[in-house]
C-alpha cells in the first residue's frame, strides 16, 4: 500500500494538469465518473494515503489500496478503474478505491494530523497518543486519524530508530520518548520522500524486511502485531518494551 511520501509524488507529478479541463473520461468505476468530464481540476491535493482530485462543486478520492498503481502518460494491460485525459496528457488509475465527495474537504479532514502536510501538529499528535493508554504503539503509528500517511514501512523503520518495541502500550512510554517519537516519524517520512524519489528506498531501510539488527548484530524477531496485525520487524534487545 503506497504511503503518504507516495501520494506527494503523485500530486507533485499531476501538477501540470492542474488547471485543465478533462477531454474524455474512462474507467471501470461505477461511481458517476462521466460527471468529471468537460470539468476543470481546480488543484490536488494529498490526505495521508488519500489523492484527491479538487473539481469546482466537488472532488474525486482515489485510494490505492494494497495493489493499486498509476500511470501518468502511459497506460498498463489491463483496465484503469478512472482514466482522465486532458490536452496535454493522461492520467490513469488501476486497482484502486474511487469515490466522488459532494462536502467541503475542510470539514471532513484534519489537516493537522497529516505528517508530510504543512498543518501537521506534533503536539496534537502526543495528546492523542496520550489520551490511548492502552493502545500498542505499532497499532498507533498506522492510525490515520494521528498519523495521516503512516504506513508499515514507516512504522518498522520509525520503532527501530526510536529504540521502542511495537507491542510497547502507550500510556506506559515516557513522555520524553512519545515526542521522539512523533518527531521522528515527521523527520522519517520526508526522509522517505527524498529516497523514493531518488530510487534508493530501500537500501536505506534498517529494519523493514530486515533479519539481523544491525545495532546489535542479532537476529530480529518477526511477527503480525497488534490489533492492525500488520508486519513487524524488531529487535528484542535494543528496542525496549513499555508494558
Amino acid at each position: 500500500m503506497p504511503e503518504g511520501p507516495s501520494i506527494v509524488i503523485l500530486k507533485e507529478e499531476s501538477h501540470p494538469f492542474k488547471g485543465r479541463k478533462v477531454i474524455e473520461v474512462g474507467g471501470n468505476s461505477k461511481v458517476g465518473i462521466e460527471r468529471m468530464l468537460n470539468r476543470k481540476v481546480v488543484e490536488f491535493r494529498s490526505f495521508g494515503k488519500q489523492f484527491l482530485i479538487c473539481f469546482k462543486t466537488f472532488t474525486v478520492r482515489i485510494h490505492l489500496m494494497l495493489y493499486g498503481s498509476y500511470r501518468i502518460n502511459e497506460s498498463k494491460e489491463t483496465a484503469p478503474r478512472l482514466s482522465l485525459k486532458f490536452s496535454n496528457g493522461v492520467l490513469n488509475f488501476y486497482a484502486c478505491s474511487v469515490r466522488i465527495i459532494e462536502d467541503d474537504l475542510d470539514d471532513l479532514y484534519d489537516w493537522s494530523a497529516d505528517v508530510m502536510a504543512p498543518a501537521w501538529d506534533p503536539k496534537a499528535a502526543v495528546r492523542k497518543l496520550q489520551a490511548a493508554p492502552d493502545t500498542f504503539v505499532c497499532d498507533a503509528l498506522l492510525d490515520q486519524q494521528i498519523f495521516a500517511g503512516v504506513g508499515n514501512i514507516i512504522k518498522n523503520e520509525v520503532l527501530f530508530r526510536v529504540k521502542i518495541n511495537p507491542l510497547s502500550l502507550l500510556g506506559a512510554i515516557p513522555l520524553k520518548q512519545l515526542k521522539l517519537l512523533v518527531k521522528e516519524t515527521h523527520h522519517y517520512c520526508f526522509q522517505f520522500l527524498e529516497w523514493k524519489k531518488n530510487y534508493e528506498l530501500k537500501k536505506h531501510w534498517l529494519a523493514h524486511t530486515k533479519t539481523i539488527c544491525p545495532r546489535d548484530n542479532v537476529r530480529f524477531s518477526f511477527g503480525y502485531l497488534g490489533k492492525t496485525n500488520r508486519r513487524s520487524f524488531y529487535c528484542e534487545v535494543c528496542q525496549v518494551l513499555y508494558t
